[in-house]
C-alpha cells in the first residue's frame, strides 16, 4: 500500500506539470490543444516491462503488461489517470513477462486496437490475452514493418519484426514514436538478429529516448544499432538484483560511451518522461543512488593524450568518467590520430 501511495504521488505531481487542456486521455476534461504534450510512463513491474503512452489529443497506448500479477500495478495507474479505455494495446512479443499482465488489464478497461507480432501462440498467458480480447470482440492486428499510424499528435512507425525468427525475442514489435522534434524507440526484447535486419532495412531509428532492448541484456543494444539510434536518454526496465544480471555491464558501458543519460527501474522505480515536442524531461519514483544525467566536463587546453576503447571504437578524454578497462585501452597522441584510426568522439566528455 505504501508503494502504491508513492506511485500515486508521482502521477499527481506529473499531472500538475501538464497544461489544463492536457488532462489524462479519456478524462471528461480532455480536449485537444494547439501545443499538446506526450507523456510516457515506464512502469516499474520488476523483471518485466510495461510502458503507458498518453498524448494530449486524447489517445493512449499501452505497450506490454509485465507478468500476470503486474496487472494490478498497471490498473492502479489507469484508475488514477481516469483511463477506462485504451486506444492501442501492444504485446511486443509472446513472452510471459511482456504479455502476462495484459489479460488482467483488459478485464478492467476496453481497447480499440490490439497489436502483436503473432495471433496465436502455445502458452497459457498468451491465450488468456486472446480470450480477453475475444470478450471485447477485438481481433489481433499483426503489423508489418513500414506500417504507420497516428497516436493523437504523434506519428508511430513500425520498424520490426522484419521476417520470421526462431527466437521469440527477435519477433518483438519495434516502434518509433515521434512527437514534434523528439522521439522514443521501443524495442521490446529484440536482439542482435532483429537489430541487424532493422539496420539493413534502412529505417531512420535515431531517437531522443531509447527503451533499451531485453532489459539491458548484452544480447541486445549492439554497437552498430546504438550508433544508429544515438539516444540522449536510455531507459532500462529490469528487476532489482534479478537472477539474469540485467543490465549487463557491457550494455551500460556502450550507453555511457554514446553519452546517453541512463534511467533504471530497478534503482529508480517508475520513470516518467514528458515531451512538448522540443524538450524531454524525466521524473523518477526514487533516486536510487545513481546519477541519471551525464556530468558535464570542461575541455582542457593541455590534453596530452586521448584514450580509445578497442571494443566500442569510442575515443575519450583521459578525465572521462566512461573510460574502458585497462585491457581495452589504446592511447592516441592527438584526437585526429584516433579519428583517423576509425574511432568516434565520446558523447559524454566530447573530446
Amino acid at each position: 500500500m505504501k508503494r502504491l501511495h508513492t506511485l500515486i504521488a508521482i502521477l499527481l505531481s506529473t499531472a500538475l506539470l501538464l497544461p489544463s487542456a492536457c488532462k489524462p486521455a479519456h478524462s471528461p476534461a480532455a480536449e485537444p490543444t494547439a501545443e499538446p504534450g506526450l507523456t510516457v510512463y515506464f512502469i516499474d513491474v520488476g523483471q518485466a516491462e510495461s510502458s503507458l503512452i498518453i498524448c494530449c489529443h486524447g489517445t493512449t497506448m499501452l505497450i506490454d503488461g509485465g507478468n500476470p500479477s503486474d496487472s494490478q500495478i498497471i490498473n492502479a495507474y489507469l484508475d488514477e489517470l481516469g483511463i477506462t479505455s485504451l486506444d492501442y494495446v501492444v504485446a511486443s512479443h509472446s513472452d510471459a513477462d511482456h504479455v502476462g499482465g495484459l489479460s488482467g488489464v483488459l478485464d478492467s478497461v476496453t481497447v480499440g486496437v490490439a497489436l502483436s507480432p503473432v495471433s496465436e501462440h502455445n502458452s497459457g498467458v498468451f491465450n488468456s490475452f486472446v480470450d480477453s480480447l475475444d470478450r471485447q470482440n477485438v481481433d489481433i492486428t499483426v503489423p508489418r514493418h513500414g506500417d504507420t499510424f497516428q497516436l493523437g499528435g504523434a506519428d508511430v512507425l513500425i520498424v520490426a519484426p522484419i521476417r520470421e525468427y526462431r527466437k521469440s525475442n527477435d519477433t518483438s514489435i519495434v516502434m518509433k514514436v515521434t512527437f514534434g522534434d523528439t522521439s522514443y524507440l521501443f524495442t521490446g526484447d529484440a536482439e542482435r538478429a532483429s537489430e541487424l535486419d532493422i539496420l539493413d532495412a534502412g529505417y531512420d531509428i535515431s531517437s531522443t529516448v531509447l527503451s533499451v532492448g531485453h532489459h539491458g541484456s548484452n544480447t541486445s543494444t549492439t554497437y552498430s544499432f546504438l550508433q544508429a539510434v544515438m539516444p540522449q536518454y536510455a531507459v532500462i526496465s529490469c528487476g532489482l538484483n534479478n537472477r539474469y544480471g540485467h543490465p549487463d555491464e557491457e550494455t551500460l558501458s556502450l550507453l555511457n560511451d554514446a553519452g546517453a543519460a541512463v534511467y533504471r527501474s530497478d534503482l529508480q522505480g517508475t520513470i516518467v518522461s514528458r515531451t512538448d515536442g522540443s524538450n524531454v524531461t524525466f521524473s523518477v519514483e526514487r533516486d536510487g543512488g545513481i546519477e541519471a544525467l551525464p556530468p558535464t566536463s570542461s575541455a582542457s587546453a593541455e590534453e596530452t593524450h586521448y584514450i580509445g576503447n578497442t571494443n566500442s571504437k569510442i575515443i575519450h578524454r583521459p578525465s572521462c568518467s566512461s573510460l574502458p578497462s585497462e585491457k581495452n585501452r589504446v592511447i592516441f597522441n592527438t584526437l585526429e590520430e584516433g579519428i583517423g584510426g576509425g574511432y568516434s568522439p565520446c558523447g559524454r566528455c566530447k573530446p
